[in-house]
């Protein structure tokens, strides 16, 4: 079957690479001259089952009204004559109740569990290495209130299945020896051992060489996607800038625009972008930058090590697909990495970026058949694109091929947990 992946992050690149092993001839549409340079070109660095808490609960609901008045806060919501963005926000609310707290972050970890398995057996299958480090992530806080109160999340993803390890700061700084510098200024955190990092732009663009050279998957870039064409209940061509591209089966995975597309068609998709700040800085100093990953809960700001390099990432701001950045967006983090990581990194030679990730109001992706009986959507993964994308990429070879899949679809699968 010739299958269509409309779009080349990480997503639908792990997509492309679990058909393609199907035996499927697939090939990939994708605007940018290269995979990976759009949402996926940079993230926080994080391979995060312990970060599976749905962002839409009754403490986000506070922080997201409070973001439309505070522009110094984390999130930050920036008004706009935007009917999708209320009709998404409206959608949101409704998921913003401790009911549906559970009920998304239950679905979130079941798959960002499996996600990691896929991600491991895939590196190790292909030998596509992308400056993995596998020594867990270190959510902390810098208050005993905020501790006593922000464990309570993790505490319910551990009764799910999820190891972690409370920790005070003594273990901290023994599990993470770059923080010894700001010990003082650390009440203690939470450790889960089996997360890790890596960089997701060398995975996609190692993943998408891997899928040309050995799987025969065929990569149009600078082509971009203009529409569907379709007859009766299918989809029968992908229209494109480079002309009509025809397929058995048309999988969207487009990011922030994929809803945009969607609901062109009657596709019931409510992905939103979402807007996040990241800096990729060399070390001075190794010695002195951190071993593994981690998250200053109270700052909102989460860092990886990525070889010699250091990622820093912060803010959730919605403000439409707008990408521009200024450097003062960057000011809070440097701050926060500097008080972290005495003498690391000099904050002049960052490469900073900005980026829009696909968010669903539940903060559950959307996998599986949609409208039409050859569309399938593998999009909407949030804040947790690089954590699932090879988990969701597994899931949907599976329903394309009428498999029964490996992991427990309750509340995965499209129309599910919109």
């Amino acid at each position: 079957m010739k299958v269509l992946v409309l779009g080349a992050g990480v997503v639908g690149t792990a997509a492309a690479y679990y058909l393609a092993k199907d035996g499927h001839e697939v090939t990939v549409i994708e605007r940018h001259p290269m995979a990976a340079r759009g949402t996926s070109y940079s993230n926080a660095g994080l391979v995060s089952p312990g970060d599976a808490t749905a962002w839409a609960s009754p403490s986000a609901l506070k922080t997201f009204l409070r973001g439309i008045f505070n522009h110094d806060l984390g999130i930050k919501v920036r008004l706009r004559l935007d009917p999708y963005f209320f009709a998404w926000s409206m959608r949101f609310l409704r998921q913003c109740t401790q009911e549906r707290l559970r009920a998304n972050s239950r679905v979130k970890l079941r798959l960002a569990l499996y996600a990691r398995e896929c991600i491991n057996a895939l590196s190790a299958d292909t030998g596509v290495g992308y400056d993995e480090r596998k020594r867990g992530i270190l959510y902390f806080f810098r208050s005993q209130q905020s501790l006593d109160t922000g464990t309570d999340n993790y505490r319910f993803l551990a009764e799910l299945g999820l190891p972690i390890e409370i920790v005070g700061r003594d273990r901290l700084v023994e599990l993470e020896p770059g923080l010894a510098g700001a010990r003082d200024k650390i009440a203690g955190g939470v450790y889960s051992p089996i997360d890790q990092t890596g960089d997701s732009r060398q995975f996609t663009e190692r993943l998408s060489a891997y899928c040309t050279e050995k799987l025969g998957v065929e990569f149009l870039f600078g082509t971009t996607v203009q529409g569907l064409d379709i007859e009766g209940d299918r989809v029968r061509a992908v229209m494109t800038s480079a002309g009509p591209v025809a397929g058995d089966a048309i999988v969207i995975s487009l990011g922030p625009e994929s809803g945009l597309l969607g609901r062109r068609y009657g596709v019931d998709l409510p992905v939103y972008p979402v807007k996040g700040y990241t800096a990729t800085i060399p070390l001075e100093d190794e010695s002195k930058g951190p071993t593994m990953g981690g998250a200053d809960e109270d700052q909102l700001i989460a860092y990886s090590r990525l070889g010699n390099r250091i990622r820093l990432a912060s803010t959730a701001e919605f403000t439409g697909f707008d990408r521009t950045f200024r450097p003062r967006d960057f000011a809070a983090m440097f701050r926060t990495g500097k008080d972290l990581f005495p003498g690391a990194f000099d904050e002049s030679k960052a490469e900073l970026w900005a980026g829009l990730r696909p968010m669903m109001p539940s903060s559950v992706p959307v996998i599986g058949r949609a409208r039409y009986r050859n569309l399938y959507l593998d999009t909407g993964h949030g804040h947790l694109g690089w954590t699932i994308s090879c988990g969701s990429g597994k899931l949907l070879a599976d329903i394309v091929a009428g498999r029964k899949p490996e992991i427990d679809t309750q509340g995965l699968l499209y129309g599910t947990a919109r």
